[in-house]
């Protein structure tokens, strides 16, 4: 399938569908001599995995991953890096009914209307089961990032149409400690209570929930970006709506910007550096050295048990009540799922820069 590939310099190929054998990722373009282990990746696969959150699908997927190639006595050696993630607790059986029937907010019709055939059973490859293989793969891209100071950290910062308050958030010390106190990656505990009963009320409803992942990072270089077709902040936006519940994606001010004069907006410079960061941290497509700031819109999961309106590849209108195993929301599970696809792009980054100028010894 053309499109399962992403990046230049440090590119990632995921395969696989929800409820075939496997999943898996191959990583090209990282250098050899990294130190690396199946610890590392599994980790942050940890924190993706369903079955943990009470936000989540109850399908127990251990997720366990395995490095089939490109490592050699705990280093990379600059070759393809192969992983696999088996699926083990998939049931298709329970698709069965859907087999002719498209459901409502999925990629049934379009990939029915793009191939002439599609995967029924959880989606095939449309089905969020995939980004495994990109947390996977964005973990090896972290240890490429961590060797140059760059620390990626993403948080929710609203579900359900409940939101940290600006103000709150401004006192926040934001570290993974902070983000990682309670089960929604929600740096504030008051608001991941609301979140909590939010997210409580709507299971029971047999509806689902959107929100806002906030994602920072910290320590980027000045000088990343390749204009003009593959600016940074084009590259950060493309990967980031490449995730399947991602509708919206705002870099720095976002849409406040266009609400502002130019004498607001623009980050002003002295000899110390920049007096704001309305643009979050990117100007020209280039990264600025300040914090990279991202927001990410999720939409609510389409798996809902409340009656829904449909047709099926006769044409037919159909009424269907969707049973199963699914999630409430995609936050917070989608949370490492946009931090891997940005240390990809930054990842990717780092090394088409060491192609733009000479540099001297």
């Amino acid at each position: 399938m053309a499109g399962s590939s992403f990046g230049v310099l440090f590119r990632v190929t995921t395969w696989g569908e929800s409820h075939g054998p496997a999943v898996g990722a191959v990583v090209e373009g990282c250098p050899a001599g990294l130190e690396l282990s199946r610890e590392d990746i599994q980790q942050d696969l940890d924190r993706r995995r369903p079955g943990l959150l009470p936000s989540a699908s109850p399908r127990r997927e251990e997720d366990q991953v395995e490095i089939l190639s490109g490592i050699f006595e705990g280093k990379t050696t600059g070759t393809p890096i192969a992983l696999v993630i088996f699926n083990r607790d998939q049931r298709s059986g329970e698709y069965e009914e859907l087999r002719d029937i498209f459901r409502p907010g999925q990629g049934d019709y379009t990939y029915f209307q793009k191939y002439g055939l599609r995967d029924h059973r959880g989606g095939g490859r449309s089905s969020a089961r995939e980004t495994a293989a990109r947390v996977a793969a964005g973990a090896v891209a972290g240890k490429i990032i961590a060797r140059a100071g760059i620390e990626v950290l993403g948080y929710t910062r609203a579900l359900g149409g409940i939101e940290i308050p600006p103000d709150t958030l401004a006192n926040i010390p934001l570290n993974r400690e902070s983000i990682r106190q309670n089960t929604l990656l929600c740096p504030d505990e008051k608001t991941a209570t609301r979140m909590e009963e939010a997210l409580r009320e709507a299971r029971t409803a047999g509806d689902s929930l959107g929100g806002i992942v906030e994602i920072i990072i910290r320590g980027c270089p000045p000088g990343l970006g390749e204009p003009v077709f593959q600016k940074i902040d084009a590259d950060l936006a493309f990967a980031l709506m490449s995730i399947g519940s991602v509708k919206a994606v705002e870099i720095g001010g976002g849409f406040a910007l266009a609400h502002m004069k130019g004498s607001e907006a623009n980050d002003q410079m002295n000899r110390n550096g920049f007096l704001s960061n309305h643009t979050g941290g990117i100007l020209g497509g280039i990264t600025t050295g300040q914090d990279i700031l991202l927001r990410v819109g999720c939409k609510p999961i389409p798996s809902i048990s409340l009656p829904q309106r449909t047709i099926d590849q006769a044409g037919n209108e159909r009424v269907i009540t969707l049973e199963g195993r699914h999630d409430v929301s995609s936050l917070p599970r989608i949370v490492p799922v946009c931090e891997a696809m940005s240390k990809i792009v930054l990842a990717d980054h780092l090394q088409r820069q060491r192609t733009a100028r000479w540099i001297s010894e």
